[in-house]
């Protein structure tokens, strides 16, 4: 059987998750099930990250062996039409054979969409046209703020205060990069309330359980004064799970995109997708 890469997108608003579990919806259950109805056969989806129950993913990668005797555009095709509006397969790519989407990954970026009022005062807790993806602020939180503590965790480090090991014990990760910033509108401004778009982009080796989450939550809290940048440098050392500020809800984060150091033109003859 042809061993295939794929590069998917997907809004997990109703998934409890990536990772198969019985008798809940997730994403690699349904992945699986379009799968056999197309060919028949029993096969196993594998992923490069297990975003968790609501989190969403537009460069979430995955492998399968699938029989299949036509080409890998007509195997696309032919999937999309049996999946859900909700996911889609972007593309497809011969992978090879010592390829895994979870261990042969080098980076992984995710991003965290808020929305916050542009003036001074407190702002809306909803907002129809973006709730599903991005977490509405009552207030704007101090840019400023939230990167000065962002810089003090970047790198290496035990970040046991901010998520649970997959397997094991090691919670031992780099963050690569991590910075919160404005995304500018092209367009005019006509709301008589207008909010602003902030974004949190957070580029690590490997994630622990609700990491992303759980450090954007902390640095929210030091952006809108509930911490200081030194208790968020001395919940981190403290390697207390306890010590967190809480997670920001799953609807705001989406899995951007992951990295093969091994293999980084996996997708390159798949520009557009």
């Amino acid at each position: 059987m042809p061993r295939v890469a794929g590069l998917i997108a997907y809004d997990g608003t109703d998934f409890c998750g990536f990772q198969v579990q019985s008798e809940v919806p997730t994403v690699q259950g349904a992945l699986e099930d379009a799968l056999k109805e197309l060919t028949g056969a029993n096969c196993r989806v594998s992923g490069s990250g297990r975003t968790d129950t609501g989190v969403h993913a537009r460069g979430q990668v995955i492998a399968v062996e699938a029989p299949w005797r036509h080409s890998l555009e007509a195997l696309r095709q032919a999937w999309n039409q049996r999946l859900p509006d909700s996911i889609l397969v972007r593309c497809l790519t011969e992978a090879p054979q010592d390829f895994h989407p979870r261990f042969s990954a080098s980076e992984r970026t995710y991003r965290y969409t808020t929305w916050a009022p542009a003036f001074e005062g407190d702002g809306g807790r909803r907002f129809p046209l973006v709730d599903r993806f991005a977490l509405v602020l009552p207030k704007r939180p101090d840019l400023e703020a939230m990167n000065g503590a962002a810089r003090l965790l970047i790198g290496t480090h035990d970040f046991a205060t901010f998520g649970q090991a997959p397997q094991g014990e090691n919670t031992v990760r780099r963050i690569v990069s991590l910075f919160w910033e404005q995304v500018e509108e092209s367009l005019p401004v006509l709301d008589q309330y207008p909010s602003e778009r902030l974004v949190l982009t957070f580029s690590a080796n490997a994630f622990l359980r609700r990491m992303a989450r759980n450090v954007a939550g902390s640095l929210l809290a030091v952006g809108l004064g509930r911490w200081q940048a030194d208790e968020l440098a001395a919940a981190l050392n403290a390697k207390d799970r306890s010590l967190s500020a809480p997670p920001l809800p799953p609807n705001g984060l989406v899995l951007e995109r992951v990295q093969y150091a091994e293999y980084p033109d996996l997708f390159s003859a798949h520009i557009s997708c």
